[in-house]
């Protein structure tokens, strides 16, 4: 797999999403590694450019039914005539910029154009005033790629936590598990750490709903009820998954050094404990797709929009990442190609 092609959508332009960008791709190592697509606005991405004081960052726009080459970075105009820049501030044009960018490089992605996407950060808000109609990326990708049992899957190292729901308020969150979906989610995890991550046979560990894990059904019974019998039916298929455990004195006690990957009841289970251990290097990656997709772990970032202070490091180790798992996942599936050929000789 030479030079994988890596689209990468600009996000919500009045955040940080593309000082981050830009940051990251000014390091000339990332080009020998893979040729960077953007989707967005050439005018933009000159615009912001400008702020991080990147004069020597040269990009190209992608012409029509030309392939791009190796050792330059690409930009594909998805959006017709001039964008209002409204650093630190909520608009309609920018999330309408953001959609149009998405669904560009999304159909690119499905189409073979592209290896594997990286996002940058958007705004909820400013995608709903925009009509994206999903709750985030995440959501979006299951839908264009029919994929039910995708993961929102936090990776920093040898850190994985992977969340049971996503964007599910709290009250909710009980009605909106049930045993088929924990079952679909887990096969999913097991088959991501398996084919995307190298894992030979891969641990994973299930934190409880409730607190305490529900304390023997004393505070609440969902872990009796449905993750407990869950697990069962999972071990006796031959799958190495252990819990439901207390969340707090799981990462207290360090115990999740132990597991390749955890899965979280509900978004704040698992992103707490991550970001507290990730200090900013962490990614989100999409597991379940038929495609990569990976992001940094933080969102627009408003209150330093425009002032060149954003850490690029997540969007630099998304990038490595979405390189890393492209390669992993076509080794696997090769080696497995090679196998069935050898047996059928």
């Amino acid at each position: 797999m030479d030079n994988l092609k890596l689209g990468i959508t600009i996000g919500d332009v009045n955040g940080i999403g593309l000082e981050v960008l830009l940051k990251t791709l000014a390091d000339e190592r990332i080009l020998k590694r893979c040729t960077p697509i953007i989707y967005g606005s050439s005018k933009v991405v000159a615009y912001h450019k400008n702020i991080v004081k990147l004069d020597e960052l040269r990009f190209t726009t992608v012409q029509e039914g030309r392939l791009p080459r190796p050792g330059r970075i690409y930009v594909v105009n998805c959006w017709e005539g001039d964008i209002k820049i409204e650093l630190g501030k909520k608009s309609l044009e920018a999330g309408k910029l953001a959609v149009a960018a998405l669904d560009r490089a999304t159909e690119d992605l499905k189409t073979g154009k592209l290896d594997a996407l990286i996002t940058a950060p958007i705004n909820k808000e400013v995608m709903s005033m925009a009509g994206f109609g999903f709750p985030g990326h995440t959501e979006y990708l299951a839908d264009r790629f029919d994929a039910p049992d995708h993961l929102m899957c936090m990776v920093h190292q040898d850190l994985r936590i992977a969340l049971a729901t996503n964007h599910v308020p709290i009250a909710q969150l009980s009605e909106s598990l049930s045993k088929e979906q924990l079952i679909g989610k887990l096969k999913s995890f097991f088959k991501t750490l398996e084919v995307d991550f190298g894992i030979d046979k891969p641990t994973i560990a299930v934190l409880g709903l409730n607190p305490h894990a529900g304390d023997g059904g004393t505070i609440g019974l969902e872990e009796k009820d449905l993750i407990e019998p869950t697990l069962l039916e999972l071990k006796k298929k031959g799958h190495l998954v252990y819990g439901p455990y207390a969340a707090d004195g799981f990462f207290g006690s360090m115990n999740y050094k132990k597991f390749d990957g955890i899965l979280a009841m509900y978004h704040d289970q698992g992103l707490i404990p991550f970001k507290l251990s990730s200090f900013g290097a962490g990614v989100n990656f999409t597991a379940g797709l038929p495609v990569i997709r990976t992001s940094p772990d933080h969102g627009t970032g408003y209150d330093i929009a425009g002032k060149a202070l954003a850490d690029e490091g997540s969007f630099r180790s998304a990038i490595y990442l979405a390189i890393d798992l492209s390669r992993n996942r076509k080794e696997y599936y090769q080696s497995r190609e090679n196998s069935l050929e050898l047996k059928e000789t």
